[in-house]
């Protein structure tokens, strides 16, 4: 690094005051390329016709998961859907939720013909909690929202239990 002169420089018949090296030039740089690269992304992004950026949001359906004192619960929300088009498996401590939304929509009036097709399927998956008792879970599903509850078995609803801390 170049050391910055000490005492001030003439420009044009004016005092500047010296030039000291940032400490956070380095960073200064690395901010610089961050905001390129999202500027690149997003000028990437933006080109995708809006329905292809929809649809990639719309394969993952967001999730909760809750823990009660008797059970976990599971809530997926697939609008639109019906419990025809959704399968739950429990599988080697794994919980899987998957599903299939077909979407066709005609429409004719004067002058035009309107033909729209959405397809998309989505899966899924996670690990089972130590505890919970795979033969015993069920799901449900209502107004677009499918709730899955994991029951806790005996040893995992036991109460805690404090320990004491002996002086060594």
């Amino acid at each position: 690094m170049a050391k910055a002169a000490k005492t001030p420089v003439k420009k044009e018949g004016a005092e500047v005051a010296p030039k000291w090296p940032s400490p956070w030039g380095g960073f200064d740089a690395l901010r610089d390329e961050m905001d390129r690269m999202f500027d690149d992304f997003s000028r990437g992004v933006m080109r995708m016709p809006r329905w292809r950026r929809m649809a990639g949001a719309a394969t993952v359906p967001p999730v909760d998961i809750v823990e009660k004192d008797k059970a976990f619960e599971v809530s997926v929300e697939l609008p639109g859907m019906s419990e025809s088009d959704i399968d739950v498996k429990v599988t080697d401590n794994r919980l899987t939720v998957t599903g299939e939304k077909k979407e066709e929509r005609e429409e004719t009036d004067k002058g035009y013909h309107l033909s729209e097709r959405r397809y998309g399927s989505f899966m899924r998956s996670f690990s089972l909690p130590p505890g919970v008792d795979a033969n015993k879970v069920d799901a449900n599903f209502k107004n677009g929202v499918l709730r899955v509850t994991l029951p806790k078995g005996a040893e995992a609803t036991k109460p805690e239990k404090k320990i004491a801390i002996k002086k060594a």
